[in-house]
């Protein structure tokens, strides 16, 4: 198939022709010396034209990239060096209220490794509440990149609200559980009223603070904790069940917004005889030099806290990168030991194996869970919390 000749080609056989044509032109008219001389330099400057334009003529070649050498190129303004730092990225972490001390020792822990392998400072922002009420802030617009929340219900909620992208929890180990506990009794000092187990907490004249499971979810899960071992106590009859969580919350003189609201109630502000609360906030407190006493019951409810990236907001923000490795890394011994120091049990085995932690943490008998007693949160929530679930029932049966 021809392409047609080459440009260089065809304007040969044009000087050719324009050759010819002058030269029968002017043979006639310059028949001197002087006229062929004229005549030779014309035709020379001519053939120096065409063959320039020929050998400058475009093509359909494409434009080859060039590598710029100097500063104040597009390149070498947006490219950093290699080795160079990194612009400064802010992480906001929405969690629940009693993660706030772990957060505080693990944060900058993170920050120091982060600046040191990848040459990026990291800044933090932090809220700490109750879960269900971060939960809504985050719906109403508070832009978390990671969120903490108390139970998975709540991070499913905001896979609901296009949030976060479904399968959330399959990212990371432990379905997305990062931080463990156990629901806890604690008492005043000598124990006055004798409490040992769940069933006591019934009997007349005890005075129980614990915070709102329609706000708090540790108190959703103190709830099913309570719930739990009156199903077991009752042969799984719900309906004396129900009527042994009357009696329970009969003696909850107010319900506080938060887990950390009914902590202070109780230790700070001496209300109550009786708390109902992580674990860990027992132990928080006693290595803050406070005097308490608690009992861990043998019958128990695994309490497991997931972490997740806000999808949506990371994907805002320019924050997925930092925000996926800041939750990888609470998985790790370093944080996970940071955890254990303050009251979570580890998720960590190796770490929850350690001599100092397994004399930290009883072990539990029946340790129930979410997902093997309860069918998972989202039955759990339904059955349980939902308008004119099972704690409705009971508060409608409560006479004050």
């Amino acid at each position: 198939m021809s392409l047609g000749q080459h440009p260089l080609k065809r304007s040969q056989s044009a000087v050719k022709a324009i050759a010819q044509l002058f030269s029968n032109t002017f043979k006639n008219i310059f028949s001197h010396k002087w006229g062929r001389k004229f005549v030779s330099f014309f035709l020379a400057g001519a053939l120096i034209s065409v063959t320039m334009a020929a050998c400058t003529a475009t093509t359909d070649t494409k434009p080859t990239a060039t590598t710029p050498t100097t500063g104040g190129s597009p390149a070498a303004q947006t490219t950093p060096a290699a080795g160079a730092p990194k612009k400064d990225v802010e992480l906001t972490l929405v969690s629940f209220a009693v993660t706030k001390q772990a957060h505080e020792k693990i944060i900058p822990k993170f920050v120091e490794k982060w600046q040191k392998e990848q040459n990026q400072k990291v800044t933090f922002k932090q809220s700490y509440g109750g879960s269900g009420s971060q939960t809504r802030a985050v719906i109403d617009g508070l832009e978390a990149d990671v969120v903490h929340l108390a139970l998975s219900a709540d991070t499913f909620k905001l896979e609901k609200a296009g949030l976060i992208e479904s399968g959330w929890e399959k990212e990371y180990p432990n379905d997305g559980i990062v931080s463990k506990s156990v629901p806890a009794i604690i008492v005043r000092e000598g124990n006055p009223k004798n409490i040992k187990t769940w069933s006591d907490l019934e009997k007349p004249g005890v005075a129980l603070i614990t915070a709102d499971p329609k706000t708090s979810g540790v108190a959703k899960w103190n709830f099913l904790a309570i719930w739990n071992a009156a199903l077991k106590a009752n042969n799984k009859d719900e309906a004396k069940s129900i009527d042994t969580l009357v009696k329970v919350f009969t003696n909850v003189p107010i319900l506080t917004k938060d887990a950390r609201e009914a902590s202070d109630a109780f230790l700070k502000q001496g209300q109550g005889d009786v708390l109902v609360n992580y674990e860990n906030e027992v132990i928080l407190a006693t290595q803050k030099g406070e005097k308490v006493s608690y009992v861990i019951p043998d019958v128990n409810l695994s309490i497991d806290n997931p972490i997740a990236v806000v999808d949506k907001n990371v994907a805002k923000h320019g924050t997925k990168e930092v925000a996926e490795a800041f939750v990888k890394y609470l998985y790790s011994t370093e944080a996970q030991t940071e955890f254990a120091k303050i009251g979570f049990r580890p998720v960590d085995e190796a770490v929850a194996k350690e001599k100092q932690f397994t004399e930290l943490y009883p072990a539990v008998k029946e340790l129930a869970t979410i997902n093997k007693d309860f069918g998972g949160w989202p039955n759990a929530d339904k059955k349980f919390f939902a308008d004119g679930g099972i704690f409705d029932q009971v508060q409608s049966k409560i006479k004050r």
